[in-house]
C-alpha cells in the first residue's frame, strides 16, 4: 500500500473477499476462489491537511494488509464484488503463411541428363499417379538399359545350365559338385537380374515392355495439378538441374504459424483455429492444429504450429499470408472485473477480503 495515494474522499475502491487469488499480468482471468474484489486504493499526499490525517486514521497499512478502522469507509467508499465462475476460452492471435503439404507436392525433374523430346502436360493440368508429363533421350539410361538385358540374358544361361547339370547327374555323367557349382551361379545370376529389374522400376518404366534405345518417360509420383511448367521441346537437362515442373495437390494445405513461446502452454494438437486472409476480408477459414513443433526458433523465440485447413475451393494460395486464431477448449474459471486488477512496478495483484474490516494485497 503506497503511501502516496490519493485520499479515500477521491475515489471509489474494489475489495475481494476471503481466500489468495492469484492473476497472471494485464490478465482479468483468476485461477482460485475469493468471495470479493477490490479496486484501486489510493495515493495520500506527502503534506497532509487536519481533514486528510483524520482519513488516514480510518484505516492502517502493514505491510500488504490493510486494516479500515471505520465502518463508514466500507460502506461508503469502497465497493466489495464477488468472484464468479464464467466460462472461458483463451485465444491466441498470431500470424501463419500457407504452404503445401510435403506428402501432396513434388518437384519433378529428370534422372538423368538428356534432351526433352516430347511433352504431355500443361499448366493447370489435373494429373493422376504415374500420368506420363515429358520424355527425354540419355545416353545413361540407354546403358541402364544394356546392364538389365546383360544381366537378364546371364540369367537364362544360368538357369539353361542348372538344367543340363540336373540332366547329365540323372543319367550319370554328371557329379554332384558340378550340379552344385551351377546351381551356385544360377542363385547369382537370378539375383544380379532382380537387382537389375528393380532398377528399370525405379523410374517408372515396365521392364517387360522395355524396348532397348526408347526413350524414358519421367512419370507424376502423386495425383494432383500441375502449378509449374517448364518443360520446352528440344531443351538439354542435367540431373543436377532445378526442377522443370511441380504437381501439387492442394485440396488440403498446411497453415504455418510462429507462436510465441509464452503462449504455447494455450495450444494443443486437435485445437480449433480460425484462419483470416486479407485477400478474403470477412470470410473464415475453420482448421485444426496438426503438429507442434519440439524445437523454438531462437532468433524469434516462437514454436512453428502447423494446422491442416481444407482447400478444396483454392481459395488458399501458397505463400499467403494468414491471421491465425487459436482457440483453447472451453473451461470454467473464476474471473474479477477489470478494475479490480492494480498494477505497481513489478507485478498485478488485487485486495482480497479476509475478515470484515481486513484485507491483503494478492499477487
Amino acid at each position: 500500500f503506497n503511501r502516496s495515494l490519493t485520499p479515500l474522499t477521491t475515489h471509489s475502491y474494489y475489495f475481494c473477499g476471503r481466500k489468495t487469488i492469484l492473476i497472471n499480468k494485464n490478465s482479468t482471468v483468476i485461477k482460485k476462489r475469493a468471495a470479493a474484489l477490490l479496486l484501486p486504493l489510493l495515493i495520500l499526499t506527502g503534506c497532509k491537511s487536519g481533514e486528510e490525517r483524520n482519513e488516514e486514521k480510518m484505516y492502517a497499512v502493514n505491510g500488504d494488509t490493510l486494516i479500515i478502522h471505520s465502518p463508514v469507509v466500507i460502506s461508503e467508499k469502497i465497493r466489495l464484488s464477488p468472484v464468479e465462475e464464467a466460462p472461458y476460452r483463451k485465444e491466441v492471435i498470431t500470424a501463419g503463411t500457407v504452404q503445401a503439404i510435403p506428402t501432396q507436392f513434388a518437384y519433378i525433374a529428370s534422372p538423368f541428363p538428356g534432351r526433352i523430346m516430347k511433352s504431355f502436360v500443361r499448366l493447370g493440368q489435373k494429373v493422376s499417379v504415374n500420368t506420363p508429363l515429358f520424355e527425354i533421350t540419355s545416353p545413361d539410361f540407354t546403358t541402364v538399359q544394356k546392364e538389365f538385358y546383360q544381366a537378364r540374358s546371364e540369367w537364362e544361361l544360368a538357369r539353361k545350365e542348372m538344367k543340363r547339370k540336373e540332366d547329365l547327374l540323372h543319367h550319370g555323367v554328371g557329379s554332384q559338385r558340378e550340379l552344385e557349382e551351377a546351381a551356385n551361379a544360377l542363385s547369382i545370376a537370378e539375383h544380379e537380374y532382380e537387382n537389375a529389374r528393380e532398377a528399370i522400376r525405379v523410374f517408372q518404366t515396365d521392364p517387360d515392355d522395355m524396348k532397348l534405345g526408347q526413350p524414358l518417360v519421367i512419370r507424376s509420383p502423386i495425383a494432383g495439378e500441375i502449378i509449374e511448367n517448364d518443360v520446352i521441346t528440344g531443351q538439354y537437362i542435367t540431373s543436377e538441374g532445378d526442377p522443370v515442373a511441380v504437381v501439387a495437390d492442394l485440396s488440403k494445405v498446411w497453415i504455418t504459424a510462429q507462436v510465441k513461446e509464452k503462449d504455447i502452454r494455450f495450444i494443443h494438437e486437435e485445437d480449433e483455429m480460425d484462419i483470416h486472409i486479407s485477400a478474403l476480408p470477412g470470410k473464415s477459414i475453420k482448421g485444426k492444429v496438426f503438429h507442434i513443433e519440439d524445437m523454438v526458433d531462437e532468433e524469434t523465440r516462437s514454436i512453428r504450429v502447423l494446422s491442416i485447413c481444407d482447400n478444396r475451393d483454392q481459395l488458399l494460395k501458397l505463400g499467403m499470408y494468414a491471421t491465425v486464431h487459436f482457440i483453447d477448449e472451453e473451461e470454467n474459471i473464476l474471473v474479477i472485473p477489470d478494475k479490480a486488477l492494480l498494477q505497481d512496478e513489478y507485478d498485478s495483484y488485487v485486495f482480497v477480503q479476509l475478515e470484515e474490516n481486513k484485507f491483503i494485497k494478492s499477487r
